[in-house]
């Protein structure tokens, strides 16, 4: 499981600063009162199982995964579900409320949601459920090798 050290170091060298703060930040509402922004800037990384597969998306913290849009654009077929708690920790090497985009194993496919391109930037979690770290949509293409996507309605 990638820590906090490890994303810092990561991120550090892109010149990006990973943000810790007192008050936790598991949830898109938290992290904005956290961070000052509003809830729609946060960008929230879910894993879904589309029959069985993982699939992680990363889309902005007031929208939600629409499961035909999200299994057209992941080119799979079979039941959206959320996984358990155990499976998201197996899958992206994260506890919820704390998963990160950054270094998950590359095994498993990322997309991108759209709305995230409203904003300058956005902020995602850093790997715990107290961190924060400001970056752009193109940042997140380039250091997490997503794919853009529609995956909210």
């Amino acid at each position: 499981m990638p820590s906090i050290v490890e994303v810092k170091k990561y991120l550090a060298e892109y010149g990006i600063e990973v943000r810790e703060y007192q008050q936790p930040t598991p949830t898109a509402e938290a992290a904005a009162a956290a961070v000052g922004c509003t809830p729609a800037e946060i960008a929230k990384t879910l894993l879904f199982l589309i029959g069985g597969k993982p699939v992680a998306v990363v889309t902005c913290g007031d929208m939600k995964v629409k499961s035909s849009l999200l299994k057209k654009a992941a080119g799979l077929s079979g039941k959206v579900k959320l996984p358990h708690a155990e499976e998201v920790s197996q899958y992206t090497g994260y506890l919820p409320g704390g998963v990160c985009p950054f270094l998950l194993t590359r095994e498993l496919p990322i997309l991108l949601d759209v709305s995230l391109q409203r904003f300058e930037k956005v902020y995602a979690a850093a790997g715990n459920d107290y961190s924060a770290v400001p970056v752009t949509y193109q940042q997140l293409q380039q250091l997490t090798g997503g794919q853009a996507a529609v995956v909210c309605g």
